[in-house]
């Protein structure tokens, strides 16, 4: 039994790319886990132990290292998971790949993530595509389910896109980010951005392919998202990289 699905872009699964490559290598071994469920001989920067990467990424690594395309979500009634795995299968083969631009260490709110550096158009189209075409998939979203969201803290247009998506971060809300930590206390935010900044320094600021969509489950609640299948999508189309520049956080989950 499968209690959630997602979409997710997951750079380094699924492709020959050297840099997407090194990057989930860097990712699951400062996450000491691989959601493929691969072994991962665990990493930690100089003068950190394992016991203070673990501290901080508790709910980081049980998520695995990705970034979302279509949030998690239970699925509808009627609804199989093997449809689910056909219809990705089948978004993917009708669209091209995409670029995350100049990868580059942000702190969204009170945890650190690798987002764009520059607009990225091509990626915000592939995770809207992937909202609204995988919607019929999504059981609605319960009371408790909404009420986790928070909504007196959202605007109303994110209220708005939670009614109607099960999630406030979607469309011209979204922000693409590859969540590293969970949230971080003010007084250790410098010393985690030093050594996020050392261990991701190789991947800061190269362009990364999004060249595949993976489709990862949750068992059941609080357990581990696992990656249950990878979807190429079509060669990219060349595009100039535009100049960098930083973007706003998306938020919290």
């Amino acid at each position: 039994m499968t209690w959630r699905f997602a979409i997710y872009a997951a750079p380094g699964t699924g492709t020959a790319d050297a840099a997407a490559g090194a990057l989930r290598g860097r990712a699951e071994r400062w996450l000491g886990r691989a959601a493929s469920g691969d072994p991962v001989a665990p990493g930690v920067p100089a003068g950190w132990t394992r016991a203070d990467v673990d501290a901080i990424t508790v709910d980081a690594r049980r998520y695995g290292f990705h970034g979302t395309l279509k949030p998690p979500f239970r699925l509808a009634a009627g609804r199989t998971a093997e449809e689910l795995d056909a219809a990705v299968a089948r978004f993917a083969a009708d669209r091209h790949a995409v670029i995350i631009p100049c990868l580059t260490l942000a702190r969204l709110d009170a945890f650190f993530a690798l987002i764009p550096g520059a607009p990225a158009k091509d990626l915000a189209a592939l995770a809207a595509d992937a909202v609204t075409a995988f919607d019929e998939f999504r059981a609605p979203a319960t009371e408790a389910e909404l009420a986790r969201r928070n909504p007196a803290a959202l605007t109303a247009r994110q209220r708005e896109l939670l009614a109607t998506w099960g999630y406030p971060y979607v469309l011209d809300e979204f922000r693409f980010h590859l969540t590293l930590t969970d949230r971080v206390a003010p007084p250790r935010q410098p010393d985690v951005e030093t050594a996020l900044r050392d261990w991701f320094g190789p991947s800061l600021g190269s362009a990364v392919p999004v060249d595949a969509l993976a489709l990862f489950t949750e068992a059941e609640p609080g357990a581990p998202f696992a990656l249950r299948s990878v979807h190429p999508l079509r060669p990219a189309r060349p595009h100039p990289v535009p100049p960098a520049r930083p973007l706003a956080s998306e938020g919290t989950r």
